[in-house]
């Protein structure tokens, strides 16, 4: 194949894989624009479909010579879709590839142990190029970078908030980045009050999301999470939020005795990074406080299960347990 002085030499195939859809149009649209400088892709190019595909059609386009051109382009969106027969005749051509095509597979989730994925990973070490979604923590991080690409700058609250409200497909976070991007003003980083202004809440909040900001005992966002938590119900919410108060107790009791988080997690029989931030939510509460909590968890309960609205219990106890005591009381 013909290659750019400046560029890795083209492989016969790459393996595009992983759930982050902006990543692999990215990907995508990069080798397309880069196999575009030396081949008219209008006619050097095949797509299918490897839901619907079969391994014969996909083989026999990768065999065909260029026209008018050094290079064919044949992608495979859903590869992992294939069915095996398909995809072992995939796996038989590229023991012998042509060397005038660049085959191109799309997966969202290709088991590494599989035939297809080991076949195209023995063609280079660049040949598959992951596109896994990344953690949520770093997503919110890299929100903002993702901001400057559109012209301005957003704060870390703001982006944590978007993630929040639109969940973490990148390709509807960029698209909201775009639209906040064309509405803002001035040169002041977007905050929060303006992705509530402009951005629709697209996905339902998880009950995790409520525990952790019981944790942190922040009142003001549990109040805002609990309308996005509509399969959950207030006794689940409850339950889950006195089963951290447990933790929590037992996490106050190590720190007490000078303890860590390995401690925490044998008590628990947890993962140690299942409880790695258990001591700083207990610095939050006094031991005092955590007993409190489970009495009026009962008590919340039981009001519950004889006619009390289990909405308006549920935030009576949030508002009663995350009221903040004096300093003294909490040390």
């Amino acid at each position: 194949m013909t290659q750019s002085k400046t560029s890795k030499p083209l492989l016969a195939a790459y393996l595009v894989d992983g759930a982050d859809t902006l990543k692999r149009e990215t990907v995508v649209k990069r080798l397309r624009e880069r196999i575009a400088r030396v081949a008219d892709l209008e006619f050097n190019s095949d797509r299918f479909d490897g839901a619907t595909a079969t391994g014969a059609d996909i083989v026999n386009a990768c065999n065909t010579a260029p026209f008018g051109g050094d290079v064919r382009l044949v992608e495979v969106t859903h590869a992992d879709k294939l069915r095996k027969a398909d995809s072992e005749q995939i796996v038989a051509y590229l023991k012998n590839p042509n060397a005038t095509t660049v085959l191109e597979l799309i997966t969202e989730k290709l088991a590494k142990n599989t035939r297809l994925y080991k076949a195209v990973a023995a063609l280079g070490k660049s040949a598959v190029i992951d596109c896994t979604p990344m953690k949520e923590d770093a997503l919110k991080r890299a929100v903002r970078s993702m901001a400057t690409s559109h012209g301005f700058t957003i704060t870390p609250d703001a982006a944590s908030l978007l993630v929040d409200r639109i969940g973490t497909d990148t390709v509807s976070i960029d698209s909201q980045l775009e639209k906040i991007g064309m509405a803002h003003r001035g040169s002041d980083p977007v905050n929060e009050n303006e992705v509530m202004q402009l951005v629709s809440e697209t996905v339902e909040a998880r009950p995790w999301d409520l525990v952790t900001a019981f944790s942190e005992r922040n009142l003001k966002k549990c109040l805002y999470l609990l309308p996005r938590l509509k399969s959950s119900s207030p006794f689940a919410l409850l339950s889950m939020c006195t089963t951290r108060v447990r933790e929590l107790i037992c996490a106050r009791a190590v720190l007490e005795r000078g303890g860590g988080p390995a401690q925490i997690a044998r008590s628990l029989n947890k993962k140690d990074w299942q409880v790695k931030r258990h001591l700083h939510y207990a610095r939050a509460f006094a031991p005092a406080e955590l007993e409190q909590a489970l009495v009026l968890s009962r008590d919340t309960e039981q009001a519950m299960k004889s006619g009390s609205d289990p909405d308006e219990a549920f935030r009576l106890w949030l508002a009663t347990v995350l009221a903040h005591g004096t300093a003294n009381q909490r040390k």
